[in-house]
């Protein structure tokens, strides 16, 4: 196995033995862009020579930290102090503000290799697409907006990504990729020096290749819960299996996948519950849309003040304050908080929910994809994993999310971690 295909966790066992250098991850990474990057086009910015320097600054360090020597892949619409930050905007082209976010912070003080910036929609929206394929059939896409940095964590480009969610930006990626995604509890995780869409649902996203991986990221972030989160076994668990009230935008691909997740874990010894949600919740994927409008006024006025010629005609009419008023937003946001704590306690009778990623396999086309499946849980705050393993039609990934009350992460990764190898072996027989 070529140690850019390791793992995080299978790497920083091999680099504490002393039997891999940073620099050689670092290489064996560079040689798979170099091969690939025609075909998946997931990068913004990478200097290679500045890569190595650096590994090799990290190989002559004494001290080891929890994330030493693993490239992480960074979504270009997150601060770095090292390279260009320019959210795919014509008006932030070949801006340099030198200034680390706080996640890429606390990932430089645990010995991480920022690799990279990878590329995005713009300003994480639904206007200008970027670069990106999916790496497993370029016809196709990665998903949006976090496109590059899953699209590169797939194709072994990079061990780790950062991501970013506002409805769906790093679940879905995940599940068409056939990657491991999670976006954490709604403020669990520092946003400063993140570019922000909507305030009230912008989340740092984390990609992997193992829920191990993501465990290493929630340590590092220092992720922790409402309260000690209990031993997980898959014998006896109570799961719930929620459709959700998108149900109906799904393809038979993610049906399939579901009722299929569903009866595994059931053979597993899991006692799975079907769970609709109150009527209240059917309108949350609308107050989603709502809330990321109504707030992307505030957050592009200035934009639009300064250099409106160069900013996109649907953020424009965002800045204008067309379509949004502030008592629809009110309503959404009054309407969110109600059922963040109901689902709470709904969620709270199970180990985990189970519900779909995406629609379906990720699409052809110029399309990121519809965010319809992941946009209730971005409202609701809830903590998210996407645990892939099945396949479409087409040989596609697939993928399915397992999500829990708000301050649980600690607790759905345990989930995530026994259900894991039980959707990666048998997902998609």
């Amino acid at each position: 196995m070529r140690p850019n295909e390791l793992t995080a966790t299978e790497a920083l066992s091999l680099m504490r033995k002393g039997e891999l250098s940073v620099e050689a991850m670092a290489q064996a990474c560079l040689a798979r862009v170099e091969a690939r990057d025609d075909a998946v086009r997931g990068w913004a910015y990478l200097d290679p020579q500045a890569v190595l320097e650096k590994a090799r600054v990290l190989d002559a360090q004494p001290v080891k930290g929890p994330l030493h020597g693993v490239p992480i892949a960074v979504k270009d619409v997150i601060l770095t102090q090292d390279m260009p930050t320019q959210h795919n905007s014509p008006l932030y082209k070949d801006s340099f503000p030198r200034l680390d976010a706080g996640c890429v912070k606390t990932l430089r003080a645990a010995g991480a290799l920022i690799f990279g910036k990878t590329d995005t929609t713009e300003f994480a929206s639904v206007t200008r697409r970027g670069t990106a394929r999916h790496p497993l059939d370029p016809t196709r896409t990665p998903g949006g907006s976090s496109s590059g940095s899953a699209a590169v964590v797939a194709d072994f480009q990079a061990t780790l990504g950062l991501g970013t969610q506002t409805a769906g930006s790093t679940i879905r990626p995940g599940s068409f990729c056939g990657i491991y995604a999670m976006k954490p509890t709604w403020g669990a995780i520092n946003r400063e020096g993140l570019k922000m869409l909507s305030p009230s649902l912008d989340t740092l996203g984390l990609y992997a290749r193992s829920v191990d991986d993501l465990e290493l990221l929630a340590d590092v972030f220092d992720l922790e819960d409402r309260a000690p989160p209990p031993a997980f076994s898959l014998k006896g668990a109570r799961i719930a299996a929620c459709r959700s009230p998108a149900w109906d935008k799904t393809e038979p691909a993610t049906r399939e996948a579901f009722e299929r997740g569903v009866a595994l874990l059931r053979e597993a010894g899991a006692e799975v519950e079907p769970l609709t949600l109150p009527p209240a919740f059917d309108a949350l994927p609308e107050h989603q849309a709502t809330v990321m409008a109504g707030e992307a006024r505030a957050t592009f006025l200035s934009e639009w003040r300064a250099q409106g010629a160069l900013l996109h005609d649907d953020l424009k009419a965002l800045a204008a304050a067309r379509g949004v008023t502030r008592a629809q937003l009110l309503t959404a946001l009054d309407a969110a908080a109600a059922c963040r704590v109901q689902f709470d306690e709904i969620a709270a009778r199970f180990e985990a929910v189970l519900t779909p990623s995406a629609r379906g396999e990720a699409p052809q086309g110029a399309t990121t994809g519809d965010a319809a499946l992941n946009a209730m849980w971005t409202l609701l705050h809830a903590p998210v994993v996407n645990v892939p393993g099945f396949k479409g039609p087409n040989g596609m990934p697939v993928g399915l999310s397992l999500t829990s009350p708000r301050y649980t992460d600690r607790r759905l990764l345990n989930a995530a971690k026994a259900i894991a190898p039980l959707f990666e072996a048998r997902g998609a027989a």
